[in-house]
């Protein structure tokens, strides 16, 4: 997948209430492969949604979205299971990891099902975002933004063509921040995918080529 693309697209919530000020909902634009953005959003603006439209796990909206030149809800389940896993990841908001497993084996368990990374590069990555010490410690027994780590790491551990990140970095002070962009940065560049994350305030610092206004 070379690019996303939005076509007017709008959540149908706002279709009475729409202001009209922003730079992606009911406007045209093109996000691309090996590109980073930012998309800033005040609460309320509808950036959770973005980021779940274009993963394909909501469809309450108007207007298009394209992978490359394919509109999204013409995709069959099997076609999604394949995006997703060998070419569009996501860190959710809510992180969706398995509070009853130990860090290390949330990672394992994704690492499974692609064999993208060996032992080596995920213990270093642990070692890099400071969270060595919790690799064996339950999900539910570290702080959120612990997890927050957790499921970075996680989420590069498939094929990536674009990479959605909501509010990725929310509860990590400056220097774990530095850490996580230097490690997305590193990544994003190594294999070409893109980086589309949202922020209502921090954010990854990463050398964006482009930012958007919900």
């Amino acid at each position: 997948m070379e690019q996303i693309t939005l076509q007017g697209a709008l959540p149908r919530v706002f279709r009475a209430s729409f202001p009209g000020d922003s730079d992606i909902w009911n406007n045209d634009v093109s996000f691309s492969r090996g590109r980073l953005y930012l998309v800033e959003a005040a609460s309320g603006k509808g950036k959770t949604s973005f980021c779940s439209y274009v993963y394909g796990s909501r469809d309450d909206y108007d207007g298009s979205i394209l992978f490359d030149d394919q509109a999204i809800p013409r995709l069959s389940p099997g076609a999604w299971g394949e995006i997703r896993r060998s070419s569009l990841g996501m860190v959710f908001q809510g992180l969706r990891l398995f509070p009853e497993l130990t860090a290390v084996e949330n990672v394992c368990l994704k690492n499974r099902l692609t064999a993208f990374r060996d032992e080596a590069w995920i213990r270093a990555a642990f070692e890099r975002l400071d969270i060595a010490d919790k690799m064996d410690a339950p999900v539910a027994k570290i702080s959120f933004g612990q997890q927050q780590r957790v499921a970075l790491i996680r989420a590069l551990c498939q094929p990536l063509d674009f990479l959605l990140l909501d509010e990725p970095v929310s509860h990590l002070d400056e220097e774990n921040c530095r850490r996580a962009g230097e490690l997305l940065r590193e990544e994003a560049a190594l294999h070409g995918f893109g980086i589309i994350s949202t922020s209502i305030g921090k954010h990854v610092p990463l050398p964006y080529h482009g930012t958007f206004h919900l």
